[in-house]
């Protein structure tokens, strides 16, 4: 086995050609990185506070906003920094732990939307022991198996990263540190680390695709089987914010899959442009859409913030 001793540490990217722009560019970044953390951040404190969000879909909509906060606090250092300082270098040990949070994280939206898609299944198809089967227990007992499959999925090629040399360019091609940047870089056989990331998106974040748009199709079947049209109507509106959260991450995958395996003749920076798209939009837009199409969810923030123009709207509610 190969020991790396090679201490030199890596280098980070921002926009190629764009430097002088950078502290521009940041403005858009910045203002991303804050609305991403006050919107999940008062996504959370809502579901702690109010007792009338204690309920295992508010649950999952918390792993949900803890995951996006987390994926936002492992990228927003180093991109603001090589942004604001050009403050380029990283550590090997700083850096691999950087891509192995981004890694898993990605992995755990994938499974908490998964979790959040049982949820849903369970409360329309068996809604009269959806307490029973869902109880405290069994929600935190489905979040570890969610965070324990990603950290322990992702492990094996991390820790390779430790062993292999590099003796090729420091230079990564974003402003943060991802394990196929990290790995073009070795010089070593890397057949292992370049297989075994497909298989592990295979089975998982497109089998937890496959399995949440069957259960949709499960959930359709039950919904059009109720007689009544408000009945039918009220089922499925407890599934829209589901529904486009799942596509604004899956849409998001696609387009930088699509990008980076097809797109070799397109410019350097819509490459790095879909990253950070994949890395702020979802965790932006999963606040909105909880916040405009959950009536519970805006409740609470009219509560939080006693705005006075929507206190008839909360009694009329």
């Amino acid at each position: 086995m190969w020991f790396n001793t090679t201490t030199s540490p890596f280098l980070l990217t921002g926009f190629p050609g764009m430097e002088k722009a950078h502290h521009l560019i940041s403005i858009p970044l910045l203002v991303a990185y804050i609305s991403i953390l006050l919107g999940n951040g008062t996504l959370l404190f809502l579901i702690r506070d109010d007792h009338n969000l204690h309920e295992p879909m508010y649950y999952f909509l918390a792993m949900l906003a803890a995951t996006d906060l987390g994926v936002t606090l492992t990228t927003m250092p180093t991109v603001l920094g090589v942004l604001w300082l050009n403050h380029r270098e990283i550590g090997h040990g700083a850096c691999f732990s950087q891509a192995y949070f981004i890694h898993t994280l990605s992995i755990v939206e994938s499974g908490v939307l998964l979790a959040m898609a049982y949820d849903r299944f369970i409360a329309i198809r068996n809604p009269l022991r959806y307490a029973f089967i869902l109880t405290d227990t069994q929600v935190i007992k489905i979040g570890v198996g969610v965070l324990a499959r990603a950290g322990l999925s992702i492990m094996p090629i991390i820790i390779r990263l430790h062993w292999l040399p590099y003796c090729r360019s420091h230079i990564l091609s974003h402003a943060f540190c991802l394990h196929q940047d990290v790995i073009k870089l070795a010089c070593a056989d890397i057949t292992f680390n370049r297989l075994y990331p497909v298989v592990v998106v295979f089975a998982m974040v497109l089998l937890d695709f496959l399995i949440i748009f069957f259960s949709y199709i499960l959930i359709l079947k039950t919904v059009m089987g109720i007689a009544s049209r408000d009945e039918r109507a009220k089922a499925l509106n407890t599934c829209v914010s589901h529904i486009c959260c799942i596509l604004v991450f899956y849409v998001t995958v696609v387009g930088l899959t699509f990008i980076h395996r097809f797109g070799k003749h397109v410019p350097h920076v819509v490459h790095i442009t879909m990253s950070y798209i994949y890395f702020l939009f979802p965790p932006f837009m999963n606040p909105v859409i909880y916040s405009i199409k959950t009536k519970q969810i805006q409740i609470g923030i009219f509560r939080l913030f006693s705005l006075p123009c929507c206190k008839v709207r909360l009694t009329a509610l």
